[in-house]
């Protein structure tokens, strides 16, 4: 489960890898260039380590103020390789940085929309459905004292509610009246889930997009149903697949949802806490 929620992500980040990886190549090879303008420098035109540093310096740079310039067939040698290569290097460097810079930045917007539309999914029909499939899971107990035991949600409680329902195998005991209750709630926000799947910033969230997916076919199935209490066990049982798959894809996301929040909106943090669909209270009183 947590390497498929990872894909999308990973493809995410590989532009910022790129630009990280070609970074690294441009300042190896612009330290080359400086080290070897400035040895070279040293020896074919007598100049000092500090000399030779700066010429190579303002050659790289383009500034050429030309109080220092090379008087041998070596060092002028040595000068044309310095703006060959050298320049070039220094402007890939700055443009690399610049770009890698403004990619970074375009990944903490997407990744912050992201979350947002993962806030407002969860408020309207996350959370009601995993407060619904929850309470029918045979683990609820061992999953509350997991969740009771975060506290504040450092890295090792997250590591450990993470490592928790990696291992989870969910298995649930729905009754006819939570699937009405689950198909009134999926009817009234259909047209959400719509939007949420025709908005861009979803598209290369992978695993967003299964919830949404999942979502819409566990609609479906529940709206081509009348009366649930009349169904044979074998209907019923294959609704409670439909609702296994999409509560197993909606855990993980909804961790991932309360460190965003904890990162970024402590106050609204603080009121999912409280109000986990986990949890057996039905209110958020802080009891302290």
């Amino acid at each position: 489960m947590m390497s498929r929620r990872n894909r999308g992500s990973s493809r995410r980040g590989s532009n910022v890898s790129d630009h990280g990886f070609r970074l690294k190549v441009y300042i190896a090879i612009f330290a080359a260039v400086m080290a070897i303008g400035t040895v070279g420098f040293m020896a074919t035109e007598g100049r000092t380590l500090f000399d030779s540093a700066y010429y190579t310096v303002v050659t790289v740079a383009t500034v050429g103020y030309g109080d220092i310039h090379p008087e041998t067939p070596a060092g002028k040698a040595i000068a044309i390789m310095i703006i060959l290569f050298g320049t070039g290097t220094f402007l890939g460097v700055v443009a690399t940085a610049t770009e890698m810079m403004l990619s970074r930045r375009e990944e903490r917007s997407r990744h912050d929309k992201l979350n947002i539309l993962a806030g407002l999914f969860f408020s309207e029909i996350g959370l009601s459905v995993l407060k619904t499939a929850s309470i029918k899971d045979s683990a609820i107990g061992s999953i509350r004292k997991t969740l009771a035991s975060a506290g504040k949600w450092t890295d090792a409680d997250v590591s450990a509610i993470r490592t928790y329902f990696s291992g989870h195998e969910s298995d649930l005991a729905p009754l006819p009246a939570d699937f009405e209750l689950l198909r009134g709630i999926l009817k009234e926000n259909q047209y959400l889930m719509i939007q949420l799947l025709e908005n861009p910033v979803l598209v290369e969230h992978e695993h967003f997009t299964d919830i949404l997916r999942a979502a819409f076919h566990f609609n479906e199935e529940l709206r081509s149903r009348n009366d649930f209490r009349e169904l044979p066990p074998s209907d019923l049982e294959h609704l409670k697949g439909d609702l296994k798959r999409l509560y197993d894809f909606l855990i993980p996301q909804w961790v991932d949802y309360m460190v965003f929040l904890k990162e970024n909106y402590p106050y609204l943090f603080s009121l999912a806490v409280r109000t986990n669909p986990f949890c057996d209270r039905e209110d958020a009183r802080v009891i302290g």
